[in-house]
């Protein structure tokens, strides 16, 4: 993802009423529920760091997208695969797969998360010249959001629920220059334009962009409170209602281009939960820093358990 100077999407009508044809995010017993295994996900995110660096065209990158729609389908009601080839503006021929899991696939009123499973080609912001065209290992910069999402499926495979439910894995998200459209967000572009279905039109949709960091704060995303403001309050009240309000934190941050524009662009109601400041002055952003140590379970467990939630 990148940093805008100001908001893309432009602002439409908001949906409560469709949105709330899902109801309170509870339990059968009136509290809201906290079902998400937060050390089983971070084993998740551990998992994608030892196939490598998940760049397209590399051995890595098949390792994980094979393993990952392997475990999605020993999980959700439907698999599926859109497979392509894409050519970037300088001539690069990159093998994608965009991966979406489906429960419930006849329901008509659906909630659709969204993360990245590709991790970026080169270190460019790295303090160190000499590692700035290495790849980035990617632990919260993809492993994060791909763990909350097998940890949600692992919830809805245990108690099903009661309307449908979308788990998109996109790639070629973060390849390369962002100001370049055939270089970014290629996977969620490539599904915006390849829907799943004639009139697909989720409640809402949700973008998890590292949300692992050991210490986790979510702001509004501007791009996000502009188009769909009744999905970020409908997200942080959830939160807050979890006891997370000093995680979920009222306000724009940052503006950002990420996989929800793209979503956006085609009517879907998506806004980007995303801790954008990683280490210190986001010093672990596009850089060899992003490891496994720097996440940490419990900041999975809470964006997990805020996800499961919405759809309970």
């Amino acid at each position: 993802m990148t940093r805008v100077r100001s908001v893309a999407a432009t602002v439409v009508a908001a949906v409560l009423a469709c949105t709330a044809k899902s109801g309170d995010a509870r339990g059968s017993g009136g509290a809201l529920t906290r079902e998400f295994d937060g050390p089983r996900a971070l084993g998740y995110a551990e998992r994608q760091l030892a196939f490598g660096p998940r760049v397209p065209n590399t051995a890595g990158h098949r390792q994980m997208g094979d393993w990952l729609a392997s475990e999605l389908a020993t999980r959700a009601d439907t698999v599926v695969v859109q497979q392509w080839r894409h050519v970037t503006s300088k001539g690069h021929r990159l093998e994608l797969r965009n991966i979406l899991a489906r429960f419930r696939p006849e329901a008509t009123d659906r909630i659709l998360f969204v993360a990245h499973w590709d991790t970026r080609p080169v270190a460019d912001q790295d303090p160190d010249p000499a590692k700035r065209k290495l790849p980035i290992p990617g632990a919260n910069d993809g492993a994060s959001g791909v763990a909350v999402l097998l940890g949600v499926a692992d919830a809805l495979k245990g108690r099903p629920p009661a309307l449908g439910v979308d788990l998109l894995f996109v790639d070629g998200e973060d390849y390369g220059d962002f100001a370049d459209s055939t270089e970014s967000l290629i996977g969620s572009r490539y599904f915006a334009l390849h829907l799943p279905g004639p009139g697909y039109a989720p409640l809402f949709a949700v973008v998890l962009d590292m949300v692992g960091d050991k210490d986790l704060e979510l702001y509004y995303e501007g791009n996000s409170n502009g188009f769909a403001p009744e999905v970020v309050q409908r997200v942080w009240r959830t939160a807050e209602r979890l006891g997370y309000g000093a995680v979920f934190i009222h306000g724009v941050r940052h503006t950002l281009t990420d996989d929800h524009v793209p979503l956006q662009q085609v009517g879907i109601h998506a806004i980007d939960l995303i801790d954008f400041d990683y280490g210190p002055n986001n010093s672990y952003w596009h850089t060899g820093e992003d490891t496994i140590d720097k996440i940490s379970a419990q900041s999975l467990t809470i964006v997990g358990n805020v996800a499961i939630a919405l759809v309970r």
